[in-house]
């Protein structure tokens, strides 16, 4: 399987402190990134930041007599705002892993 590869070459402990740099990094980054939803209209605005913490969250105050519609309204904001950070997420992942080829030559 690894034929042809000098597996002498790889520095794991180096390439591991590189993953957690990078987590590290990645983790900062996040914090100052804002994904946000508005939905019912704007009637619902939830932002959080890209570490999946609640930041802003706007309600209108007509829906403060329809707990129903307010539930519905919330769960939607919340879906849509935590796929916007997991698929962020995942791209800062693909991304970390494209640099690190530890069979490259």
């Amino acid at each position: 399987m690894f034929e042809g590869i000098d597996l002498s070459k790889i520095n794991l402990g180096e390439m591991m402190n590189q993953v957690q740099d990078m987590a590290a990094k990645a983790k900062e980054d996040g914090a100052s990134k804002v994904f946000s939803s508005k939905v019912g209209g704007g009637m619902i605005e939830l932002s959080i930041n890209g570490n999946s913490e609640v930041i802003d969250l706007q309600i209108d105050d007509s829906l403060l007599e329809d707990k129903d519609s307010l539930q519905i309204l919330l769960i939607s904001a919340m879906n849509d705002v935590i796929k916007q950070s997991d698929d962020n997420k995942k791209a800062q992942a693909l991304n970390m892993m494209g640099g690190m080829n530890p069979f490259a030559k």
